[in-house]
Order: structure tokens, then C-alpha cells, then sequence
């Protein structure tokens, strides 16, 4: 089987081939550390996660570099009404990020590179633009450089766009510009902003821009050519374009690949931090287990938006416990079940531009008829299913014994004992109820404690609880 990715600059499906065998280097973009993040960025953590675990599954050797952004307009502004220091205000929200990916099961980047330590690279790189043409020092000595998107051809590519039909960019001051279009490397220190978030360059005292930060970062460290590029759709454009206008206009070829994920969208609009619709995911996973929140976000098709709301969250949380039950159930009779081969139907559908819905559809088949093997009592059939699901649970990141899911389980240890304890007394005063035929004191146990975010499941051996939902 060979994998093949969807490639946001060609618009089509192609075959990955690496620019090392055995080996893959991806750069995506992190978050600009100005607020908390919501659902909606760390769908892109999600999806790269999932391809990491998928293409280390194949073999490969995977390096990821996610940036983080801790210099920009946004976050001074921020900082300033916060009356904090720019610098402790990025650093706060760095860290809300690093929770988010734990809790959601995500793997940290190989590097996380912060743009603030990669000032030297962005000057030098801007010195070679410079040099061959494709920028300039503003003339009105605001200390700002400009990319020239006139000088190279290509600009527009990525994004399938002519420049003449491009609007004005937003990051600067046109005053200085040649072209609206022409897009800010260097932001010159402005009065009233913060001295120490600027640093001196043979242009004045400035503080980067954002795609420049980019570009320097994935240069440094994935080299001048390197496999895949990724990020949210709306970063294509201007982002992604200005990124690779100024790499390849600078000698690099870049990226190979370009991925693309669509949109959490928040009644039917994308979840923004400027419009406010955004769902916290530290408040997000008090609601609904961190598990169930990765699900509900790895299993639609990368490419395609999401609608965020409580009915699928609820869905993907009662979905995952009858995934758990089964594995419950299978792993007391065949303990020693091992995570065997995937099914073929599961790496076909990842093979295909990570095709999840597919590889989920295959996760379903194998706990329905894994179900159906214990109710038979075919135990050899029930390992080979157990096997495979958790083969599957793996490369989603969802494999309940996975360490990261037991750091979390950890805090609560200490209250299991008393917990089931409880539980078992509950289920014991049930039992009783039942044997006396009294079903609605019965069904009254089993409703309140539905009420509270338990369910119960009647099996030969007894009945069985589970968390249906946090909080």
C-alpha cells in the first residue's frame, strides 16, 4: 500500500514520498500565545498527532517542529490591557497550550521553537531578500521591510489567487509600501510599545512579522527542503502564502506537502477568538472526558468542518464507553490478548489521505463482532478482535492504557477504592430490589445514578459501571 496525502498547492491526491526514506519532517504552525486556547485550534494538534502516530506505524522516523508565536500585535495589546509584561502574558498562555495538548492525548513536538529566539535567522534572512531583490526598507524610515509580491511570479500559487485580485494585507502600515499587497518581514518599534519587544537590525529597532517567523523556524530547523507543511485552512491564506513566497524567493524549496485542516465551526461560523464563540478546552474536558473530546475530533475526515456542539460531544462520549466496555469485557476473558496486525480495511483508510470516518467505520465493525464472538463464547475469534481494536485505539491515540491517558487517571487513584466501594453498595441494594421483584426501586437506582454521568450495563457476570461524562 502506498500512502497518499491530499496536497493543498497541487488540489489533488498524491503519492508521499519523503525527501529521506524512512524518514518524515513536518513543520506546523503553533498558536500565536494571546489567550486561552479553544476546541477549534486544537483540532490541528488532533489531526497532526493522529498522522504522526499513523506514519511512525509505517515506519518512518518522524520529526515535528511546531512553533510557538509569542511576539505580536495582538499579544502587546493583550498584554497592555492586562497591565502585564508582553512576555509573561505569552508565557502564561504557552503553558495553557502545552496543558491542552496533554489533555487531549497529544504528543509534544520533537521542537517547539519560540519565535523571540529566532531573531538572528529572521534578519539574515531578510538581508538575503533583500540582496536578490524581493524586499525593501520602507522609505519613510519607519524601520519597516517589506516583501516585494511583485518580484516573484509565483506569489498567489498556494492559494490559487491572482495578486490583482488580492485585498490590500492588514499587517502594516501602507504608507511605506510599494503594492498594498506587499506584505510586512519587519515592523518597526512604534512609540508607546514596549522597548524590550523590539531588537536592533541594520533597518532601526523592530520586532518581526509573523510570516517571517515562520519561515525562519522550519528553515533552521527541517533544513531548505523538507516534507510536510500544515495548519488550519485559514492560515493558507495570507500565512501559508507569504511563507512561501519569501522561502522560495530566498532559494529554499520548502515544503513538499501542504496539509490543511477545515474549521470547528460554532453555529455554522468558524470558532474564533474574535468572534468570541470559542469553546475552552480547559473547560471543554470538565464537561466531557478528555478521551471522548479527541475522538470527537479525530474521527471526521481532516478536511472537513466540524459543528461544535454538546449533542456530539455527547454522541463521541457514549460511543468511546462501548468501544472501553467491549475492551472491558474481552480483555477479562482473553488477558492475554496482543495488539496484533491492523485489519487491512483500517490501513487502507489511513493510507487514503488519512481517511478517518473509514478507519473509524472499520473500529465499529471489529467491536460489533467482537461482541458477537463473546456472546458465542468463541474466545479465539475475541482475541483476534480485542487485538485488533486495540491495535486500532493506538494509532488514534485513544488506547485507554496509554501512558498519557493513565497520568491523568493518576490524580484520582487514591479515590478508586472508596469509589467502588460505593458503587458496589449501590449495585448491591439494586441487586437486592430486583431479586425481590421490586423493579421501581430497581429502575430508580439505575436512574439517578444515569442522572449523575454513570451507566450501567447488565451482563452475565453482573452488572457494570462506567463515567458516561465529567463534571
Amino acid at each position: 500500500m502506498t500512502l497518499r496525502l491530499y496536497d493543498s498547492a497541487t488540489r489533488g491526491i498524491r503519492d508521499f514520498v519523503p525527501v529521506v526514506p524512512g524518514q518524515v519532517s513536518i513543520y506546523h504552525c503553533g498558536l500565536t500565545v494571546q489567550s486561552a486556547p479553544h476546541v477549534g485550534h486544537i483540532r490541528k494538534e488532533v489531526v497532526f498527532d493522529v498522522l504522526r502516530r499513523w506514519l511512525r506505524h509505517r515506519g518512518y522516523g518522524v520529526t515535528v517542529v511546531a512553533n510557538v508565536t509569542d511576539i505580536d500585535d495582538k499579544i502587546l495589546t493583550k498584554s497592555a490591557e492586562a497591565g502585564v509584561p508582553w512576555f509573561a502574558h505569552a508565557y502564561r498562555f504557552e503553558r495553557e497550550l502545552h496543558d491542552a495538548y496533554a489533555a487531549l492525548g497529544c504528543e509534544p513536538p520533537t521542537y517547539e521553537p519560540r519565535a523571540t529566539g529566532h531573531v538572528p535567522e529572521m534578519i539574515e534572512m531578510i538581508k538575503v531578500l533583500i540582496e536578490r531583490g524581493h524586499a525593501y526598507a520602507a522609505a519613510d524610515d519607519s524601520g519597516d521591510v517589506y516583501f516585494d509580491v511583485r518580484s516573484w511570479p509565483a506569489y498567489g500559487s498556494l492559494s490559487g489567487q491572482r495578486i490583482d485580485d488580492m485585498e490590500a494585507a492588514a499587517d502594516a502600515d501602507p504608507r511605506g509600501k510599494r503594492d498594498p499587497r506587499d506584505f510586512a518581514l519587519w515592523k518597526g518599534h512604534k512609540e508607546g510599545e514596549p522597548l524590550t519587544a523590539s531588537w536592533w537590525t541594520p533597518w532601526g529597532r523592530g520586532r518581526p512579522g509573523w510570516h517571517l517567523e515562520c519561515s525562519a523556524m522550519a528553515g533552521k530547523y527541517l533544513g531548505d527542503e523538507f516534507d510536510i507543511h500544515g495548519g488550519g485552512i485559514d492560515l493558507r491564506f495570507p500565512h501559508h502564502e507569504n511563507e512561501l513566497a519569501q522561502s522560495t524567493a530566498a532559494g529554499q524549496r520548502f515544503a513538499r506537502y501542504w496539509m490543511h485542516n477545515a474549521w470547528v465551526t460554532a453555529a455554522g461560523e468558524k470558532m474564533s477568538k474574535s468572534l468570541g464563540n470559542g469553546a475552552l478546552v480547559s473547560e471543554v474536558t470538565q464537561t466531557y472526558p478528555p478521551r471522548a473530546v479527541r475522538f470527537y475530533l479525530a474521527q471526521p475526515h481532516y478536511r472537513s468542518a466540524i459543528e461544535f456542539s454538546d449533542d456530539s460531544l455527547a454522541e463521541a462520549t457514549a460511543a468511546l464507553a462501548r468501544i472501553d466496555g467491549f475492551v472491558e469485557r474481552a480483555a477479562e476473558l482473553v488477558p492475554d490478548a496482543d495488539r496484533a496486525e491492523l485489519p487491512q480495511t483500517f490501513a487502507e483508510a489511513m493510507d487514503d489521505d488519512l481517511s478517518t470516518p473509514a478507519a473509524v467505520a472499520v473500529l465499529y465493525d471489529e467491536v460489533r463482532d467482537g461482541n458477537s464472538a463473546l456472546d458465542a463464547g468463541d474466545l479465539e475469534a475475541l482475541a483476534k478482535h480485542l487485538s485488533h481494536v486495540r491495535a486500532m485505539l493506538a494509532v488514534l491515540g485513544l488506547d485507554a492504557e496509554d501512558p498519557v491517558w493513565q497520568r491523568q487517571r493518576s490524580a484520582d487513584e487514591d479515590y478508586r477504592p472508596v469509589v467502588d466501594g460505593l458503587m458496589a453498595a449501590v449495585l448491591a441494594s439494586r441487586d437486592e430490589a430486583r431479586s425481590r421483584q421490586d423493579y421501581a426501586a430497581a429502575d430508580a437506582v439505575r436512574d439517578t445514578l444515569t442522572s449523575l454521568g454513570i451507566t450501567l450495563e447488565d451482563t452475565p457476570r453482573g452488572a457494570r459501571w462506567s463515567l458516561t461524562r465529567k463534571g
